[in-house]
């Protein structure tokens, strides 16, 4: 027990200066800073005794940051121009102790990397980033978490591509994992292509070829192999010319990095890494029609569809996925639709009977009855569509 006490009053003792600038400031008063002296002691010796538990740490950082909060609103009515500490570093002090000691807490982490992300400290945060992947390399969820990180705050692809890798070369049977590569990939196309749209330069061009050297040949690699994009490609204006180069934008389209050769890479790969499983197949396919405004949309599905067709012809997850493919990127109010709907409901009669093909069309054609303004005829086709997969069902 006094070894606990040691280590409490050892870490009080090193909050003095603070508290002593805090008072000679007049940020907080004696009897508040009676207050946080307490607050802290009882923290300390819950956290140095033998039966601490991550929730203490938790309650610990909660109340420095609100302490923290206080101060800051304080120092900017007072109109002190610095108030010497930041509460900062003990907040990353205490979640530094606490991921230590509980190493093996998720949610302790993630509560570390969230405050400093929130505080920008990008240096902690690479750090604290490194130290979680490297303790829990196999948990999928924080390699996706990292890789987001890099494209959201700092528009970092590479670095994002590099963690998303990484990540795979542990958690090869992370079925997740597969999707949210690929799908960070098209959030990265969308973004491209709203780039090209704002500057007017999102005219067509024939997109590149996705040879078969760049194909992900060797699962156990240390680096998955991808389609070559040059930093030329990514970003034009890295040359250091405050002008847009228009040229460069143009020829973006030509590249990999916007004509869905990565995500198809991604794609091949997985199925391999499963087996040509078509429960997969159908999963990437629903991740994949979120991004309705990408060029390559129907590049990507009409690819998936051919390797589910080849691989399970007869599966329920390839079906739905054949049956959907007519009407991907058509929308219920164009021209186009009926005659693409007809094509798919086409395909949909010889397997009409099918009980596990008629839970997919009714979860398809349910949300597209429901469309404001859509045709009353359609409507009506719809509808009965769905009274027969209803009928299949009752068979089941």
């Amino acid at each position: 027990m006094s070894s606990a006490t040691d280590k409490a009053r050892y870490f009080l003792e090193q909050s003095i200066p603070e508290l002593k600038e805090y008072e000679r400031k007049k940020i907080f008063s004696k009897d508040e800073l009676s207050s946080i002296i307490k607050k802290r002691s009882d923290f300390e010796h819950k956290l140095n005794s033998r039966g601490s538990q991550p929730v203490d740490f938790v309650r610990y950082a909660e109340y420095e940051m609100n302490l923290d909060l206080l101060r800051r609103k304080r120092v900017k009515r007072l109109g002190i121009r610095a108030a010497g500490f930041s509460g900062q570093r003990r907040i990353f002090f205490i979640l530094d102790r606490a991921t230590r000691k509980f190493h093996g807490d998720i949610g302790l982490w993630v509560q570390y990397i969230e405050y400093a992300r929130q505080q920008k400290a990008h240096k902690k945060l690479s750090q604290v980033f490194t130290d979680a992947l490297r303790l829990h390399p196999t948990n999928a969820d924080l390699w996706t978490y990292a890789a987001k990180y890099m494209i959201e705050d700092h528009a970092d692809m590479t670095q994002a591509r590099s963690y998303m890798q990484r990540g795979l070369r542990f958690c090869k049977r992370s079925k997740k994992l597969w999707i949210d590569y690929a799908k960070l990939e098209l959030i990265y196309i969308t973004k491209l292509v709203a780039r090209q749209k704002i500057l007017g330069l999102d005219q067509p061009i024939k997109p590149a070829a996705l040879t078969a050297d760049t194909a992900f040949d060797d699962l156990d690699a240390d680096m998955i192999a991808l389609p070559q994009i040059t930093e030329e490609d990514i970003n034009p204006t890295a040359a250091g010319d405050d002008e847009v180069d228009e040229t460069a934008l143009k020829n973006l389209s030509a590249t990999p990095a916007l004509s869905g050769a990565i995500p198809l890479a991604i794609f091949d790969t997985a199925m391999k890494t499963f087996d040509n499983d078509d429960k997969f197949g159908h999963e990437f396919y629903d991740m994949v029609l979120g991004f309705a405004d990408i060029p390559c949309l129907s590049k990507i599905l009409g690819h998936v569809v051919e390797v589910l067709l080849a691989a399970k012809p007869i599966s329920h997850h390839t079906l739905i996925c054949y049956i959907r493919f007519p009407t991907v990127g058509i929308r219920t109010d164009s021209a186009d639709f009926p005659r693409a709907l007809g094509t798919s409901l086409g395909r949909l009669k010889e397997h009409r009977h099918d009980p596990k093909l008629a839970e997919e069309v009714i979860s398809w054609l349910q949300p597209l009855q429901q469309t404001e303004g859509l045709d009353p005829a359609l409507q009506q086709v719809m509808a009965a569509t769905i009274r027969t997969a209803e009928k299949a069902l009752q068979t089941k």
